[in-house]
């Protein structure tokens, strides 16, 4: 509660699965929270009847052309435009954002959030992989803020500020609970391996309807692609070194096939501390809305007997070579992770257009990273991140991979 009230929520995409399930667990916590502001791109039908069901003060639509198409529910206003994510971002009435959007036009509503002293739940990759150095730092400076005067307060915490909503990194923020740094031998990100991990052996000619068919989760079509090829886990060995300012040789990757344990992390007597779950995205979105405290959800508990078995290996980077190249751009900096974000979305989006193949996924990261994102300044500004994003885009957007 704020000052008494719910707290006022935005939810930035609202109609892809992120956003749409947020909207799930904030209709079944009407008394901690209110759905102040949902945004969306382009999917109007669906955006109107979120608005219909929620009720917010406010709609965002960044594509202005698409906001004619709006119906606006009665007390309902509507702001349209590039600009549109900023304002709802920033509303005086919204004390946290969920960041359900992706691209890295994301990172200017996030880093205007934080800014202006909002909580922010980002499911959004760029945040971190590209923004890490941009972000991380207004997090640590509002926890610091409150640690000056309420140490044991929830929000002197830069996690309490900068909330994951991937279940890995939920997975981590929950083992670490309580516990010092100095005491974390390693973080342990879990891996369901895809619907290949057992075969084909030759990966050339798998097709998008085989490679959409997620043995665990139910997810977007980009994410779902990125878990077939170790990409999404790549991207995440990088939010992870941001996000707990752990180096790269202490983050492990495991293959998990069963996805119940959504990650571990060692510590130096050796213990082990994982989270288990249901493959369920609410309860990740649910505990970075809630934090510090627990609430009903409407989620199922894991049963351990019904499991039966956990199974774990190690990742065949050989097979899976983009989980080695995301490693590889996140020791290099920011540029490299940039490069690499951005070839990945265009790599997705042409395969699943069928100009490129499976196999050529990893070699378009690897082409992206060794053209772009070298260089002295691996620190770039957010003006700069944004261009170098559009060069990618532009010089992958066709031909032969080999040839851009």
């Amino acid at each position: 509660m704020a000052g008494g009230r719910p707290l006022g929520v935005a939810v930035l995409g609202s109609t892809g699965s992120i956003g749409r399930q947020a909207l799930d667990v904030l209709e079944g916590l009407p008394d901690q929270f209110r759905v102040v502001a949902v945004a969306a791109g382009r999917s109007i039908a669906t955006l109107s009847e979120q608005a219909a069901r929620v009720r917010p003060a406010v709609i965002g639509v960044s594509d202005p052309a698409a906001a004619a198409g709006v119906a606006l529910p009665p007390g309902t206003s509507l702001v349209a435009g590039p600009d549109a994510l900023v304002e709802l971002a920033t509303r005086e009435d919204v004390d946290l954002v969920v960041v359900g959007t992706g691209g890295i036009v994301s990172l200017v509503p996030v880093v205007a959030a934080l800014r202006a002293g909002k909580v922010v739940a980002t499911a959004n990759k760029e945040t971190l992989v590209a923004g890490g150095h941009l972000v991380m730092p207004l997090a640590r400076a509002l926890a610091a803020g409150v640690a000056a005067t309420s140490p044991t307060d929830p929000l002197a915490s830069p996690l309490a500020w900068l909330r994951p909503i991937d279940s890995e990194h939920s997975a981590i923020w929950q083992c670490l609970v309580g516990e010092r740094m100095s005491g974390v031998d390693a973080l342990v990100l879990t891996a369901s391996g895809g619907p290949f991990l057992d075969g084909p052996a030759d990966l050339a000619d798998v097709t998008p309807e085989q490679a959409l068919r997620h043995p665990t989760w139910s997810m977007g079509a980009k994410i779902t692609i990125d878990s077939a090829t170790l990409a999404n886990k790549g991207l995440e060995v990088v939010e992870a070194h941001w996000l707990y300012d752990v180096a790269y040789a202490s983050i492990e990757v495991v293959i998990h096939p069963q996805s119940v344990v959504h990650s571990a992390v060692r510590f130096v007597d050796g213990s082990l501390k994982a989270q288990l779950g249901t493959p369920d995205m609410r309860l990740p979105i649910q505990y970075a809305l809630t934090y510090p405290d627990r609430r009903p959800s409407p989620s199922v508990a894991v049963d351990l007997v019904a499991a039966g078995r956990l199974d774990f290996r190690a990742p065949d980077e050989g097979r899976f070579p983009s989980l080695r190249i995301a490693r590889d751009a996140g020791r290099t900096g920011q540029r490299a992770t940039t490069a690499l974000i951005a070839a990945d979305e265009v790599a997705v989006s042409r395969f699943l257009d069928g100009t490129i193949g499976f196999a050529e996924i990893p070699h378009l990261l690897e082409r992206a990273v060794e053209r772009f994102g070298t260089g002295p300044d691996q620190a770039p500004s957010l003006d700069e991140l944004v261009g170098l994003d559009r060069e990618v885009r532009s010089a992958f957007a066709a031909g032969p991979v080999g040839a851009a």
